[in-house]
Parts: structure tokens; sequence; C-alpha cells
């Protein structure tokens, strides 16, 4: 082009799996999320996660428990453990400790991953819904 010399090569496009900002789930993008309001990315609640210290039970005092829990102070980290939506690991959905995040360059690893999930929680939703029939 004119004066300069360029170089095209040919790329092996490898797009990722996409992280919804919404609901924290993988597979699509919080423009098309059907969730209906944001979810915490510690908590998996209802609720942004700048609102987290405001609405999530970790940070509540409860003296009708044994041993009771005091209020955690603003700015503390939440004393309780994360379990996290699609992996059931113990850290925030946006962690790159979590296995859909480092896999989300290998579309074949995730459909297989995430069919086995949704099957989980289709069998969870089915026993829950027997187990209140009886």
């Amino acid at each position: 082009m004119g004066s300069f010399i360029a170089t095209v090569q040919e790329v092996n496009m490898n797009p990722e799996v996409l992280q919804c900002k919404n609901c924290w789930k993988w597979g699509h993008m919080a423009g098309v999320c059907c969730t209906q309001g944001a979810k915490c990315v510690k908590y998996n609640r209802p609720h942004q996660t700048i609102h987290h210290h405001n609405f999530a039970w970790c940070y509540k005092a409860n003296n009708k428990i044994n041993p009771s829990r005091l209020e955690t102070k603003k700015g503390e980290s939440c004393p309780h453990l994360f379990k996290y939506l699609n992996c059931k690991g113990d850290h925030q959905a946006d962690s790159t400790n979590c296995p859909f995040w480092k896999h989300q360059f290998n579309k074949e690893w995730y459909s297989k991953e995430y069919t086995k999930l949704q099957e989980t929680r289709k069998n969870s939703i089915h026993s829950a819904m027997n187990n209140n029939m009886i």
C-alpha cells in the first residue's frame, strides 16, 4: 500500500466462550441475558456486587444461631465460603481459578461440562419437586 509493505497471514480463530456479566453463567453475553436483574459475582444472589455488604447474610449479625454471629464490618471480607454457580468451586464467579474460565477457549470441554451441569440441575429440580409432593 503506497510505500508501505504489509504482510498478511492467515490466523486460526479460536473464539472464547463468553461469560455473562449479569448472571455470571457461561455461554452468552449480558446483552442477551434472560435473568431479570443483576446477580452478585461473590454470592450469586439478586443484588449487584457493589451492594453485597448491604444484602448478603454473611454481613448481618444473627443472635438466633449458636454460636451467634457478629456483624461483619464494612471493608472486611466475607466470612462465608463461596459456592460458585457453575463449577461449585470456592471462588467468585469471575475467578481465574475456575475450571470454566481456564477452558473458555475449549468449546468441546465447555459443551461437555455444561451438559453435565444442566443434567444435574434438572435432576435436583425433579428431586425437590418429588420430595415436596409426598
